[in-house]
């Protein structure tokens, strides 16, 4: 059994993880951070936690609890990993990052699109990027991941196969994306709050979202990124548009590429349905199909996942077992909860 620690326990993606990390066969929580909830029961913030948590509280973070655990997860806003990332590498304990701090090579780009110069930018590259159907190899190698966000999970997912093989343009291409309102974080957040979110649909982060570059990082493709908000805690739905690379090819040859990419993938689903979010919901599954239009000359590719699950904290774990030397899908499920 492996002794885990979760930074930032008390956010949504924290809770997540707890979840997870309770129906895990191999790792046990040592201790969970919340600052803004230190010595409140995690049942009582999270009641659905308390078959799992009992009277467990929520503690203060010190670097010295890192030397009791095998793996840490880091559940931290953006920005707030590189207070802690560089002292668990220093010590040697495996970690994820589930913020963006450690997922961009390029320390530039992190200040054009986070607005702040990145702190450790000597950094940037040591930490696996944390998407394992693109970059297996080399999160078991790694000593510490930076887990890939959730909007451009769905986007690389959704496109970087076509990319790699080949079939698609790299340059023009076009992510549509809605968001339930979950992927908002816990901060209340006027946009997030029920009498805002509740029967509306808007796109926000207009031409300039921070996930912008890491989509084009993850996926090889220079990409115009909308990010929508849904009425929906969870989910993400992406619409991908490209142009041919050369001739146009068929839904057929497109559904092949995906299907050829994702041969034995325990979480990807590839079929000529539609993706929706509510079948992926609780899982840690990412449902995908594409189409060919030859009457308007584009190539479209879905995807759909849990922004909690395989967007977040699912992919942590799936990372984690890399790290760990599990077998990947320990403690996972590719089924959704449904209706």
């Amino acid at each position: 059994m492996f002794r885990v620690g979760v930074i930032g326990g008390s956010g949504y993606t924290g809770a997540e993880l707890l979840r997870l990390c309770a129906g895990h066969p191999d790792l046990s929580v040592a201790w969970a951070t919340g600052d803004s909830q230190a010595g409140a029961p995690i049942a009582s913030v999270y009641p659905s936690l308390a078959p799992a948590y009992g009277s467990t509280t929520f503690v203060s973070y010190d670097p010295g609890l890192a030397r009791d655990v095998d793996v840490v997860f880091v559940a931290l806003p953006h920005g707030a990993s590189q207070a802690v990332v560089p002292d668990l590498l220093a010590g040697g304990v495996p970690m994820v990052d589930l913020a963006a701090d450690f997922r961009l090579l390029d320390a530039s780009a992190y200040e054009r699109w986070y607005g702040e110069a990145h702190r450790c930018p000597e950094l940037l590259g040591r930490l696996a990027y944390g998407l394992p159907e693109l970059n297996r190899e080399a999160i078991a190698k790694a000593d510490g991941v930076a887990a890939a966000g959730c909007y451009p999970t769905a986007s690389a997912l959704a496109l970087a196969p076509l990319v790699q093989a080949g079939v698609i343009e790299t340059q023009g291409v076009i992510v549509d994306a809605a968001s339930g309102v979950s992927g908002a974080g816990r901060t209340l957040k006027h946009g997030s709050h029920f009498g805002a979110a509740n029967e509306d649909f808007s796109a926000y982060g207009l031409l300039d979202h921070r996930h912008t570059p890491e989509i084009e990082q993850a996926t090889g493709a220079q990409v115009l990124f909308t990010p929508h908000l849904a009425p929906m805690t969870r989910g993400i739905l992406a619409t991908c548009y490209a142009r041919p690379a050369a001739s146009m090819p068929s839904t057929k040859d497109l559904l092949g590429v995906l299907a050829d990419a994702y041969a034995g993938e325990p979480f990807v689903v590839v079929s000529a349905a539609s993706p929706s979010t509510k079948a992926t919901w609780g899982s840690n599954a990412a449902h995908l199909t594409a189409r060919s239009d030859p009457r308007t000359g584009w190539v479209m590719v879905l995807c759909a996942l849990d922004n909690l699950v395989k967007g977040a904290s699912g992919q942590a774990v799936q990372c984690a077992n890399l790290l760990l030397g599990l077998p990947e899908a320990t403690g996972l499920s590719a089924i959704g909860v449904y209706p």
